[in-house]
C-alpha cells in the first residue's frame, strides 16, 4: 500500500515536472514565482484580517449594556481587551463621551481613517499579480506560437519539424494553463479576503453611528 502511494506521488511529481518543462523553464518559473508571491500576500492578509475581525453585533450588545449602565470606563475596558479594529474605533469614541457628540464623532472618524488603510493594505497587489499571471501566460502562448510557426516555415527534416511543432504547441498551451490557474486562484482568494475587509469596514460605520446614537439618547 505504501509502495503504491509512493509511486502515485512520484508519478504526480513527474507529471508536474513534465508540465513545467513543456511550458518552458524560464516562463513557467516566472509564473510560479509570481503565483507564490501572490499566495504569500494572501496568507499574510488572511491571518492579519482574521485578527482585525470581531463579531460586531455581539460586541456592540456588550458595549450597549455598559453604556446603558453609565459604566463608560467598563465599556472602554472591554474595547481595550481586543486587537480588532471595531473595538479600537469605538474605544476612542467612548473616551470623548464627556466632551460632546461632535468630539466623539471627530475621534471616531480620525480612528477610522487610521485603521481602514491597514485593513485594505496590499490587497490591490493580489489583483495586480493575478492580472500579471494572465498576461505572462499569454506571453508564453505567443512565444510558443512563434516557435511553432518557425518550425513550419523552416527547411528542416520532417521529424525535427514535428518535434519543434509539438514543443511550440506545448509551450503555448502549458504557459496559458499555468497563468490562468495562478490568476483564477488568486482572484478567488482576493474576493474572499475583500469580503472580510468590507464586513469589518461596514461594521465600523454601522456600530460607530449606533454608539453615537446610544450615547446621545442616554444623555437625553
Amino acid at each position: 500500500m505504501e509502495a503504491g502511494a509512493g509511486f502515485s506521488v512520484l508519478a504526480i511529481l513527474n507529471n508536474i515536472a513534465s508540465f513545467i518543462q513543456g511550458g518552458g523553464i524560464i516562463m513557467m518559473s516566472l509564473i510560479l514565482f509570481i503565483w507564490g508571491v501572490g499566495l504569500v500576500i494572501c496568507i499574510e492578509r488572511f491571518l492579519r484580517i482574521s485578527r482585525y475581525d470581531v463579531d460586531g453585533p455581539s460586541f456592540m450588545n456588550e458595549i450597549q449594556r455598559y453604556v446603558l449602565s453609565n459604566d463608560i470606563q467598563g465599556a472602554i475596558r472591554v474595547c481595550s481587551g481586543s486587537v480588532a479594529m471595531l473595538p479600537k474605533v469605538l474605544k476612542n469614541g467612548l473616551k470623548r463621551v464627556g466632551q460632546g457628540p461632535e468630539q466623539m464623532q471627530n475621534a471616531i472618524d480620525a480612528t477610522a481613517l487610521e485603521v481602514i488603510p491597514k485593513i485594505e493594505l496590499r490587497l490591490n497587489y493580489v489583483q495586480l499579480i493575478a492580472n500579471i499571471s494572465t498576461l505572462l501566460g499569454l506571453l508564453g502562448t505567443i512565444f510558443g506560437l512563434i516557435a511553432s510557426f518557425s518550425s513550419i516555415s523552416g527547411d528542416i527534416d520532417p521529424a525535427e519539424k514535428s518535434r519543434l511543432l509539438t514543443e511550440g504547441i506545448s509551450q503555448a498551451m502549458n504557459t496559458t494553463a499555468m497563468g490562468l490557474m495562478s490568476a483564477i486562484s488568486l482572484m478567488v482568494i482576493h474576493a474572499f479576503i475583500t469580503n472580510k475587509t468590507e464586513k469589518i469596514i461596514n461594521e465600523i460605520d454601522e456600530f460607530s453611528v449606533k454608539l453615537l446614537d446610544l450615547v446621545g439618547a442616554k444623555k437625553d
